[in-house]
């Protein structure tokens, strides 16, 4: 059923939204593709099904410690990888390696203390599915649906409501022109990073409950950057609205071809895009200035 399908489609788009916003929004204040945020939701998503687990806290309290966990760790990432080049005027390819190189630390060193075994989420919402005709819509994938909604309604919130927020779509347009008119780089660079990291943890929680939690699963960056080409890079409306389009592509993909072809139908949807609209669905396509 098509409805069935596009109901299952939102719910992994929604886990893709969230991941995709954050990769969006480091993309257009740094100009880089930062392939270390897909770490960053797997430190996520173990940060919260430790704090459910070992330490026995509410889920909401969960969701908190994996959003302040996340955020600081993208912090220190951000210091780390990125602002020694950043302060050098370092070309941009040298971010690319330096981002590739924290992914596959943070990824080793994941298994190396933690382990490679996958682990499984305890049952936080009931599993019997809300029946309404045909349709089975997983309690679960509504929760999903409505922390996704509520993340995404507050970060537009900030990055379009606040003094802060303004700041940064200035700094995404010129970084140094916005530091003639005071805007400190630093900071807004920190907030981009601190916001990302945010989203992601979010984002590895939701995932974790979904399916498992494994030292892997940082290879969803793969969606969110084509989430993010589909939308438009640096786009955050377009970011979300590419995160879907996907969601509900493998969903199709999975339901009337066949899964292994999954991976292969969101690579076509990217380079159907970029030869029909080269910038994105809500990008445009700019040029370098000297």
């Amino acid at each position: 059923m098509i409805l069935q399908q596009i109901i299952n489609g939102l719910s992994i788009g929604a886990v893709y939204a969230l991941l995709a916003v954050g990769y969006s929004l480091v993309y257009s204040v740094l100009n880089f593709s930062n392939f270390a945020h897909g770490e960053v939701l797997m430190l996520g998503s173990y940060i919260g099904f430790f704090s459910l687990t070992q330490l026995g806290v509410p889920f909401v309290v969960a969701i908190v410690l994996s959003v302040v966990g996340t955020g600081v760790i993208a912090i220190v990432l951000e210091r780390i990888g990125y602002r020694p080049l950043r302060l050098r005027s370092a070309p941009l390819l040298y971010f690319m390696i330096s981002a590739m190189g924290l992914s596959i630390f943070l990824q080793n060193l994941t298994i190396v203390t933690i382990g490679p075994n996958f682990r499984t989420y305890p049952d936080i919402i009931s599993t019997a599915p809300i029946t309404i005709g045909d349709l089975y819509i997983g309690r679960l994938d509504l929760m999903i649906f409505g922390i996704t909604l509520l993340s995404l309604l507050l970060l537009t919130w900030f990055i379009y409501g606040t003094k802060m927020g303004s700041g940064i779509r200035a700094a995404s347009y010129n970084m140094r022109v916005a530091s003639l008119m005071g805007i400190n780089p630093d900071l807004v660079v920190a907030i981009v990073f601190l916001l990302a990291g945010a989203t992601a943890g979010v984002g590895g929680m939701l995932f974790g409950m979904k399916y498992t939690v494994y030292p892997w699963m940082g290879t969803l960056t793969i969606k969110a950057f084509i989430a993010a080409v589909v939308g438009g890079l640096g786009s955050l409306p377009g970011a979300v609205i590419g995160a879907f389009l996907l969601g509900i592509t493998e969903t199709f993909a999975a339901a009337y071809v066949s899964s292994a072809f999954r991976d292969l139908f969101s690579f076509a949807l990217m380079i159907l895009i970029i030869v029909i609209r080269p910038g994105g669905l809500m990008g445009v396509v700019s040029q370098e200035k000297a």
